[in-house]
């Protein structure tokens, strides 16, 4: 059975309580609405450790003004009982109020590894994501905790932020969790028509070309990228935010593939913004 915590008070007990067991612990970090890339994450923390947290909180710091923080979709007896079914031991799934008390006032920023991709789109976003992830790290004291790659850029700034931190806590990332067609799982993908959910396939598909020849012709980036605008604007996507080959470590863009590298894009159908990203020279 999943217990249900809502206060870092009880959550701070358990953790005590495993501790005192010997019990190592993993946490899964999200926002609900929980898919078998979430799962996948779970499934990975069960494995390395004794004991799992998952967290459910829709952390409004990381939501521009125009974003849908309204309509994210929220549905915890749902979640509930996908961790249940992962044999998660416990969720956590504070309010509001617990996590930003009044007078709270305080911003962790990761520089760098923002400048590019979501960051210039997003304005504040990395900001809310790294002061949240600090919190449930410092209130869950896990001995891992666990990401998934599609959001390659946020697993970056935050083992960056672990790093320069000095915080106790390795930071796992985890393959992209994909549907048949390639299309990565995502909270958001619920927000497709149809219509638009057969036109998405083309975006890791894009990628995915992108990444075989560049490992095979690592100085035509600048050719790949124009081509994969093409691709998303033949396919009917309303507004490209970027198309971009960035380093693995620094996410600074390259004009030549010379180091580990990743070919990022993010892209709209509709109200619904995609994001993904392919390793390049990954077979």
């Amino acid at each position: 059975m999943t217990a249900v915590i809502r206060t870092v008070a009880d959550l701070r007990a358990a953790v005590a309580g495993w501790r005192r067991a010997g019990d190592s612990i993993g946490l899964v970090p999200t926002m609900g609405a929980l898919h078998e890339g979430h799962l996948a994450l779970a499934a990975r923390s069960r494995t390395d450790n004794k004991r799992s947290i998952a967290t459910l909180f829709v952390n409004p710091t990381q939501f521009g003004p125009k974003e849908d923080l309204a309509a994210y979709p929220r549905d915890e007896a749902a979640d509930l009982a996908k961790l249940q079914t992962a044999n998660v031991d416990a969720l956590y799934a504070p309010s509001v109020a617990e996590m930003y008390p009044a007078g709270f006032s305080t911003t962790i920023t990761v520089a760098g590894l923002t400048d590019h991709l979501c960051g210039p789109h997003r304005p504040g976003h990395f900001a809310g994501v790294a002061t949240i992830v600090n919190k449930l790290l410092l209130q869950a004291t896990p001995d891992s905790a666990y990401f998934g790659e599609k959001d390659f850029q946020q697993l970056q700034v935050i083992r960056r932020m672990a790093t320069d931190l000095d915080m106790p806590v390795e930071i796992v990332g985890v393959p992209t969790v994909r549907e048949a067609d390639s299309l990565a799982l995502s909270s958001r993908n619920r927000y497709l028509s149809a219509e638009e959910r057969a036109r998405a396939a083309v975006l890791p598909r894009m990628l995915s070309d992108i990444a075989e020849r560049l490992s095979k012709e690592p100085g035509a980036v600048v050719n790949e990228i124009a081509w994969g605008f093409r691709q998303l604007e033949d396919a009917g996507f309303d507004r490209i935010d970027y198309v971009e080959v960035c380093d693995e470590a620094t996410l600074q863009p390259v004009g030549r593939v010379a180091t580990p590298s990743r070919i990022f894009a993010a892209a709209w159908l509709g109200r619904t913004r995609l994001i993904d990203n392919w390793e390049i020279g990954r077979q």
